[in-house]
């Protein structure tokens, strides 16, 4: 059973910095493309960024982009999100997702990741 595990979310002050790690098992993370998506109170959830597995070719939403990078560890089964310059609208529940193994589908899309983690709380005051 995959299981993905997120962790490191907290309270910041606009400006800082914030790095979240999500910890995969029972998957097959070197062929999996990870993804992390956010929701905010009252509004959907959407893309933030996501990483292709063997390439690690990354994605970001336009928000984000130059602020907010993702990486992985294969050795470790780990996909992080580092967050600088965080911005009050940067607050939400932050979700980690994982697409099936060989997946190669549009990445901002949240039908193409079949695994999601449980999510860990953001909270950027201003």
């Amino acid at each position: 059973q995959v299981q993905l595990v997120e962790s490191g979310g907290g309270l910041v002050q606009a400006g800082d910095s914030l790095r979240i790690s999500c910890a995969i098992s029972g998957g097959t993370f070197s062929r999996q493309t990870m993804g992390w998506f956010r929701q905010a109170p009252g509004k959907a959830r959407e893309f933030v960024a996501a990483i292709r597995y063997r390439s690690d070719t990354t994605y970001y939403s336009d928000s984000v982009k130059g602020r907010f990078t993702i990486s992985r560890d294969n050795a470790k089964d780990t996909v992080f999100l580092r967050m600088n310059s965080l911005k009050p609208e940067d607050t939400g529940v932050y979700f980690c997702a994982a697409a099936r193994p060989d997946f190669y589908g549009i990445v901002s899309d949240a039908s193409g990741f079949d695994y999601w983690g449980q999510g860990t709380q953001v909270t950027v005051s201003s």
